[in-house]
């Protein structure tokens, strides 16, 4: 039976194809926002242009036309010669709001990840990064100290979901192994919660830092154990109840994961699960549209990553041993996979 063909949305006409290609504009104009505070200023009062302009250090001209903008992107709102946030921002980029995300842009819009999309011809051709060491996924690569920095606050709300989908506030012993832990937010969240938790953070030693400042600054460093090295090479031990696998399996082929999963078979206990956090398309492999799109990044980014489907998951955790796995859709762009032995 030949499937239904894929819906097409509705023309649009050469307006669709100009908004795509312009669309570096919106990235550019919402970075410039952020690292200009625009957000957090218009928060503390500065609603005009006068008022922006001196609060940001910037012309009055500039701030005039990159606030239109966001207006008409939907980031701020205009009455009159004022303007406002809209509530997105207000909860997400103004700097005094406890979910603050903003610093995210420094990692996602970095020259560095920029510049990888303007060989997206040259990787569709050759199937893969034409970075060839510079891949993100190399060793040591200081990218990921970046992204730890980063990405933290905004890693900081998927960690209390994912602490409250596992019930972190039981007092039960648990030992918990962090796979390239990076900020370290998934392991500080459960033993933040979890006072009998005791977590193993793995990852390069100089991204392991962060997570130990992190684990600091939440008042559990003495609960957090540093791993450090190659997630391939590095013993993981024994005995873990959970293993956290959070956004990094789309970095690898099949194989390369099928590899890791086995070590992560062996170090858990009888009883234990592993738990992974990715971009899990539907089988389609274009629905949902942000987990979908997500294989394009990996195409410029890695030499064999994409964003892969829960079956493809399903099997590779099976043929490393594990009896069953099952997905859960989150409130965001992420699944979480829940796999046991």
């Amino acid at each position: 039976m030949t499937p239904p063909a894929t819906e097409h949305a509705a023309s649009k006409g050469p307006e669709h194809i100009f908004e795509t290609l312009n669309a570096y504009n919106q990235t550019a104009a919402l970075k410039a926002a952020i690292e200009l505070e625009v957000f957090t200023a218009i928060g503390e009062g500065a609603v005009t242009v006068p008022a922006l302009a001196k609060r940001c250090q910037a012309a009055d001209r500039g701030v005039r036309i990159l606030c239109d903008y966001l207006v008409v992107h939907n980031f701020l709102t205009k009455n009159g010669d004022s303007y406002g946030l809209a509530s997105d921002s207000a909860a997400f980029l103004d700097k005094r709001s406890p979910t603050y995300i903003g610093a995210a842009a420094r990692f996602i819009a970095s020259p560095e990840m920029i510049e990888r999309s303007k060989d997206f011809t040259v990787a569709v051709r050759n199937g893969a990064s034409t970075r060839g060491d510079e891949a993100t996924a190399y060793r040591d690569n200081p990218v990921w100290v970046e992204f730890a920095h980063s990405m933290t606050a905004l890693q900081k709300l998927a960690a209390q979901y994912l602490a409250a989908f596992l019930d972190a506030k039981c007092s039960d012993k648990w030992k918990v192994l962090d796979i390239a832990a990076g900020h370290g937010m998934y392991g500080v969240t459960i033993a933040k919660l979890n006072f009998n938790a005791e977590i193993y953070a793995l990852d390069w030693p100089v991204v392991l830092q962060v997570a130990k400042d992190n684990a600091k600054a939440a008042g559990v460093a003495d609960r957090v154990h540093e791993l450090p090295g190659s997630i391939f090479e590095v013993d993981f031990g024994k005995d873990y109840d959970i293993v956290l696998l959070t956004g990094f399996l789309h970095h690898f082929d099949p194989q390369a994961i099928g590899d890791l999963l086995r070590k992560v078979h062996s170090a858990l206990k009888p009883g234990g699960r592993a738990i992974t956090v990715e971009f899990v398309p539907n089988e389609d492999r274009v629905s949902p549209p942000d987990a979908a799109a997500f294989s394009l990044i990996m195409l410029s980014t890695t030499r064999a990553g994409e964003a892969y489907t829960f079956s493809e998951y399903e099997g590779m955790f099976r043929k490393a041993g594990f009896a069953s796995s099952e997905i859960y859709k989150t409130p965001g762009s992420q699944s979480i996979i829940v796999s046991k032995i």
